[in-house]
C-alpha cells in the first residue's frame, strides 16, 4: 500500500514538472527583430535557419498577422520570429525545455552556437542563460495536422495519380486543398507560397536513373544505397523550393510512394515512372530519348504561349573514390552562355548554403 502511494506521488510530481516546463515554453517570449532595407519573409526565415519547416512559416505569418503570399516586410518595423527565448537552467537543454530526446537537445544547442557564429546574437547562451528554441523543434504539430488533412481529402498514391500533373501548369496542388502537393508525401505536402519572384519561369527537373536502373550503388550499415533514390529526394526538395517561390515546375521522374524522406538510409525500389505515368525503359538510350521527348513537348507548349524563360536541371549523385571526392559540381552545355551562367550562379549559391537548405527542407 505504501509502495503504491509512493508511486502515485512520484508520477504526480513528474506530471507537475512536465506541466511546469510546458507552461514555461508557452509563456516564454518570442524573439523580435527590426526589418532592414531589402528584407522580406524568405530572406529573414533563411537567415535564421527557419525557412525549411512549414510550421515556422505558418507561425511567422500568424504572429505578425500577415497573409500567405504577401512576403514583403516594412523597413524599420518590428517583426516577431518563431523562436522562443527560454531561461537556460545551467544544467541541460533537455531539462530546460522538457524534451527527453537527446538529438533534439543537440540540434537546439547547435542552433544557438550557429546563431552566435553568424552574429545573429551577441552572446553565448551558456553565459547569458538565454536559450533560443526554434518553434519547429518543440511545437511543430501543424505538419502532422496538414498530413491528416491530406489523407482525409483522399490522396491517391497509385500509379494512375502520382500527384497532380497539368500540362502548362506543372505541379499543381490538390483541388480544395491549401497548397497540398501529394508528390512530396504526407509530411511535406503543404507547400506555402513564400514569394512570387519566380512567376512565369518554367523548370523541368530530372532526377537521374530510376525505374529498372538504380544508378551507382553501395552499402552502408548493411543497407544497399542507390543513386536514384537520393537523386530523387534532392530533386523533390528543389521542386518544393521552386514551387514555394511561384515557379512553374515539372518533376519528370516520379515515384508513387516515395515523397521527401528524412531517414538516414533511403530504401531502394524500382517503381518510378515518368511524367504521364509511363514506365521507364531499361535501355539507356531509350530512357534518355523518352525524357527528352517529354521535355521538348512541354517546352514547345510553353514557348507557344510566350514563356521563353525555361530551365532544365538534371541531378545525379556520382560514385567516386575518396581521392577524387567532390561535394557538389555543375555541368553546363558547351558553347551555351546562359547554361554556363546558370551553372556558375548555382555554384556560387551552393557556397552560401543553397544545397544545405535543400537538405534540411
Amino acid at each position: 500500500m505504501r509502495f503504491s502511494l509512493i508511486l502515485i506521488l512520484l508520477l504526480k510530481a513528474l506530471f507537475l514538472a512536465a506541466q511546469d516546463t510546458k507552461n514555461a515554453f508557452n509563456n516564454a517570449p518570442f524573439l523580435s527583430i527590426i526589418a532592414k532595407n531589402g528584407d522580406d519573409i524568405p530572406k529573414i526565415l533563411e537567415l535564421y535557419e527557419l525557412a525549411d519547416y512549414d510550421c515556422n512559416i505558418t507561425q511567422f505569418l500568424k504572429l505578425n498577422r500577415l497573409s500567405e503570399g504577401d512576403y514583403r516586410l516594412v523597413y524599420g518595423k518590428t517583426y516577431v520570429l518563431p523562436i522562443k527565448i527560454m531561461k537556460y537552467n545551467g544544467k541541460s537543454i533537455r531539462s530546460t525545455i522538457g524534451v527527453p530526446d537527446w538529438e533534439t537537445a543537440v540540434r537546439i544547442r547547435d542552433y544557438n552556437l550557429l546563431a552566435s557564429q553568424k552574429k545573429l546574437r551577441s552572446d553565448v547562451f551558456t553565459e547569458s542563460k538565454q536559450l533560443w528554441v526554434p518553434w519547429h523543434e518543440v511545437a511543430c504539430d501543424m505538419e502532422a495536422s496538414e498530413a491528416e488533412k491530406t489523407e482525409s481529402i483522399g490522396v491517391s498514391v497509385g500509379r494512375a495519380n502520382i500527384g497532380t500533373m497539368t500540362k502548362g501548369k506543372g505541379e499543381v496542388p490538390l483541388e480544395g486543398g491549401k497548397r497540398l502537393f501529394p508528390i512530396f508525401g504526407k509530411k511535406h505536402s503543404y507547400t506555402p507560397l513564400l514569394s512570387s519572384r519566380l512567376n512565369g519561369k518554367v523548370f523541368f527537373l530530372v532526377s537521374g536513373h530510376g525505374g529498372p536502373d538504380p544508378g551507382a550503388q553501395g552499402k552502408r550499415a548493411g543497407v544497399t544505397l542507390s543513386e536514384d533514390e537520393y537523386a530523387y529526394d534532392v530533386t523533390l526538395r528543389l521542386l518544393r523550393y521552386l514551387l514555394s517561390h511561384g515557379a512553374i515546375a515539372y518533376m519528370i521522374v516520379r515515384d508513387p510512394n516515395d515523397g521527401i524522406r528524412d531517414e538516414n538510409y533511403l530504401k531502394s525500389d524500382k517503381d518510378e515512372v515518368v511524367w504521364g505515368n509511363r514506365e521507364i525503359p531499361l535501355n539507356q538510350k531509350e530512357r534518355l530519348g523518352q525524357r527528352t521527348d517529354i521535355i521538348n513537348s512541354l517546352s514547345a507548349y510553353h514557348k507557344k504561349n510566350g514563356q521563353t524563360d525555361q530551365t532544365i536541371i538534371e541531378i545525379h549523385i556520382d560514385s567516386r573514390s575518396v581521392a577524387t571526392e567532390i561535394d557538389v559540381f555543375f555541368y553546363y552545355k558547351s558553347g551555351s552562355t546562359p547554361s554556363m551562367r546558370l551553372a556558375e550562379t548555382m555554384s556560387r549559391n551552393n557556397a552560401s548554403g543553397f544545397f544545405g537548405a535543400l537538405q534540411r527542407s
